[in-house]
């Protein structure tokens, strides 16, 4: 006998409930979520990411400050000025370099008329014109003019310096040189046995072109009044005292008089083969034969 097996209402109804029980059951943490109310991040202090966040805050501020307050390597004038008269001290106040205000004074004989030919001066840079630009003023053609003549006539008039025998405190009196340079040059002079051109000036420690430029003009070198070695007569300590001869080549000296006897002239020296012609020139006014 066949049977047709029927589902009841209630066991129908039941499978239903258990069915939406399971929908619900696996869709409440979505509902949930999605009608809970949203709280708003508290930051403490504490965390750590907020503290870092503080501190590069802080530190870019403190950058800034810095930057904001670097002071400039310039100064500004403390007085109205006419740049065709500043010294290169002047200038090396304001804030340029020794050679950079030599430069300068080399436009100033020239002659500087305006802002115009200020600011065209490569080694015044933007900054520097900023400072200075409210402080300048100019002659007038006709006191540049007289001013010029003036300075003509007193140029002519100079007294110069005998480097071989001035004192330090003569050398301060020229114009570019202070206490350092002073010392320095009378020290080599010393070495040497003085200066008989302004080129050895060069050999001075620290002295450049722009330096010499400036100074040379109110030096005087006497040959008559340098130290003279007798060659003749010197010996290797003697001769090898002199900053231009090396101890081999005093010692080539004195072997070459003791081989051939007394020098005759004082060109005999070239025949030690140590001795240059570019340094016989730069050594002949410091030996005699006498």
């Amino acid at each position: 006998m066949n049977e047709n097996p029927t589902v009841s209402k209630s066991t129908f109804r039941g499978t239903l409930i258990f069915i939406l029980l399971l929908i619900v059951v696996f869709l409440f943490p979505d509902i949930w979520r999605y009608f809970k109310p949203i709280e708003k991040e508290q930051l403490s202090f504490h965390d750590t990411a907020f503290q870092k966040a503080v501190k590069d805050v802080q530190r870019d501020a403190n950058r800034y400050k810095y930057k904001k307050k670097k002071k400039s390597r310039y100064s500004a004038p403390s007085k109205a000025f006419d740049p065709n008269t500043y010294s290169v001290e002047d200038w090396m106040n304001l804030g340029l370099s020794e050679k950079q205000a030599a430069v300068i004074l080399k436009f100033a004989k020239r002659g500087i008329r305006s802002n115009e030919d200020l600011k065209k001066i490569f080694v015044i840079s933007d900054e520097l014109f900023a400072l200075i630009k409210d402080s300048t003023h100019y002659a007038t053609k006709n006191e540049y003019e007289f001013r010029t003549n003036t300075e003509r006539f007193e140029t002519k008039a100079v007294v110069k310096i005998d480097v071989n025998t001035a004192t330090i405190d003569e050398l301060m009196t020229v114009k570019g040189i202070g206490p350092f340079f002073a010392k320095q040059i009378i020290k080599l002079r010393d070495e040497l046995g003085g200066f008989y051109a302004e080129e050895q000036l060069l050999e001075v420690w620290k002295m450049d072109q722009e330096k010499l430029q400036v100074i040379a003009p109110a030096l005087l070198f006497t040959e008559s009044k340098l130290h003279q070695l007798n060659i003749n007569t010197a010996t290797v300590e003697e001769l090898k005292t002199h900053p231009y001869i090396s101890w081999n080549l005093a010692n080539s000296i004195v072997k070459l008089r003791s081989q051939n006897g007394r020098f005759k002239r004082i060109e005999d020296v070239k025949k030690s083969v140590l001795m240059t012609n570019e340094l016989f020139e730069k050594l002949k006014r410091y030996l005699t034969i006498d």
